[in-house]
């Protein structure tokens, strides 16, 4: 551990020093506590875009036109400026150097969306290893559309949903997705997931998790449908009985995206699968046959209507075999804030289509894996090295002591763990990977600001970011907005913050919501 706080005296221990096995990475992030974004250019002069965020890699600053049909890609790069003066750090910035363009470099411009569609500036995932860039685009959401075709009723309907893979080297589109009729929810990656280079899509219109690979070629290749079916064979199975089954060989199979209809009572694959799960477990729970048959009636028929009534509402990957699916109603499925309906996890198995786990009336042992071992959740891809990083109660003890001060002071424990529980499955890569957010280093108010990506009210107060070790003293602030605040404190303000994963570097957005243009802010290293 470095013996002094002085940026000069850290890198010479670092020369003569070496940090004990398995921790040479967070011994080196030691050093942004000597590098922070400590001065502000307010209000920078810059094109009015809906700046979405930094890639992983931090190569590319993501932002889309505000008429929503254009991706705009950048390239960061650092300040430059010349000064004649001997001590340049006493006078302030050129007007030259207070651009957005003396920051970043525009690299394209890309039309995505067709006349009738819109992008969805919530959604973007990266991966990393190729460079590759998913965007989504989609046509005005129908919500009294009719239930047909096997759709689940009281889901709304997207007439066009166009996934969009990206090289963003060049912002070359290299292939394309298109749901017709269907509904993803697309807010904030919530209905898909990238592990690696599978690619987990959920139709809550018609309950099926489409499982795509991205091969290098950039191609966007069908693996398998979870939902109807679970292995790849069970609708050839379902129609070669069918056809024994009916005079003359005949078969009415309506089709939808996968979804056929055979004309039967037949429920989905993962929903039997789901049923015979809880079935054994409870079957298996007594030895007795009286015993056994009352908890059956008590426990499995008495609820069987609500168990078939459940619906998908997230997933996310675990690891290469291994989804964990949240189930719930529908009500709580196409909800903006579902926390307030009753939901259950189970852990699936791809490879064997089994359901490993079931957690409905045990969240307390669900909460206790949550708590020890919330790594596991964040599933990252393994050349993301950045991702690695992120703070969790897990990980970081002062993030555990903070999870612990929230649980103390709750007035009901049952409805902390199901506050805590409901952000299972997690978003794929919902969380900036940037240092300043690394808890071991910094405080701050987690209220105002935090390494989530989620835009949050804006205050005309700056936000304090505090050593955690010796001397404890202030390192920098983040300040939203104009430098000497709202004219207006009427109009109701949100701000998001946007965190370059390697530099000291950070751009803060704030934006009332009557449409005006945002007040961008860079905070950076002078």
């Amino acid at each position: 551990m470095y013996r002094s706080s002085n940026i000069v005296a850290r890198i010479f221990d670092r020369q003569i020093c070496t940090p004990a096995p398995g921790t040479s990475v967070h011994h080196a992030r030691r050093f942004y506590e000597n590098l922070v974004p400590s001065y502000t250019v307010y209000e920078v002069e810059c094109p009015d875009h809906s700046f979405r965020k930094f890639t992983d890699d931090g190569q590319y600053l993501i932002s889309f036109s505000r008429n929503h049909q254009e991706l705009i890609v950048y390239r960061p790069r650092w300040l430059s400026f010349s000064c004649k003066d001997e001590d340049c750090d006493k006078h302030d910035l050129p007007s030259r150097a207070k651009r957005f363009d003396s920051f970043f470099t525009q690299l394209y411009c890309v039309p995505l969306a067709s006349c009738n569609e819109l992008i969805c500036k919530d959604f973007f995932l990266y991966m990393e290893s190729n460079q590759f860039g998913l965007f989504a685009t989609s046509t005005a959401q129908i919500h009294d559309a009719p239930a047909v075709g096997g759709a689940v009723h009281g889901v709304p309907s997207i007439e066009k949903i166009t996934f969009h893979l990206l090289r963003l080297e060049d912002g070359e589109i290299l292939d394309k997705k298109v749901f017709s009729n269907d509904f993803v929810n697309l807010a904030h990656n919530m209905g898909v997931f990238l592990y690696d280079d599978l690619l987990a899509i959920v139709s809550l219109r018609y309950q099926t998790i489409h499982i795509l690979q991205i091969r290098d070629s950039g191609n966007l290749v069908d693996v398998r449908a979870i939902g109807e079916f679970c292995r790849e064979d069970d609708e050839l199975f379902l129609n070669s009985n069918a056809q024994l089954q009916l005079p003359g060989n005949h078969i009415e199979n309506h089709l939808h995206q996968g979804q056929p209809n055979l004309g039967n009572s037949f429920l989905s694959g993962i929903k039997q699968r789901l049923l015979s799960f809880i079935f054994q477990g409870l079957w298996n729970e007594e030895r007795d046959d009286t015993l056994r048959i009352q908890r059956l009636r008590k426990k499995f028929y008495f609820h069987f209507q609500d168990y078939v009534d459940l619906i998908i509402w997230k997933v996310q990957f675990l690891d290469r075999q291994h989804l964990l699916i949240k189930f719930g109603s529908v009500d709580g499925g196409v909800s903006r804030n579902a926390d307030h309906h009753p939901a259950f996890v189970a852990v699936y198995n791809m490879d064997t289509t089994e359901i490993v786990s079931f957690y409905q009336n045990s969240p307390d042992e669900l909460y206790l894996l949550f708590e020890q071992f919330c790594d596991h959740f964040h599933a990252t891809s393994r050349n993301s090295m950045y991702m690695n990083f992120i703070s969790s109660h897990s990980n970081n003890i002062h993030a555990l002591e903070q999870l612990r001060s929230i649980k103390d002071k709750a007035s009901s424990s049952a409805q902390f763990v199901k506050k805590m529980l409901a952000s299972l499955p997690f978003s794929c890569q919902s969380q900036s990977p940037s240092p300043y957010f690394d808890q071991s280093l910094f405080r701050f108010d987690d209220k105002l600001i935090s390494a989530t990506d989620r835009h949050r009210q804006s205050t005309d107060h700056p936000i304090k970011f505090i050593l955690r070790r010796h001397p404890y003293s202030l390192k920098f602030k983040i300040k939203p907005g104009p430098e000497a605040g709202s004219m207006d404190g009427r109009a109701k303000k949100i701000s998001s913050f946007l965190f370059h994963p390697i530099l000291p570097l950070a751009l803060s957005v704030q934006q009332t919501l009557f449409l005006q243009p945002s007040v961008v802010n860079i905070h950076f290293r002078r």
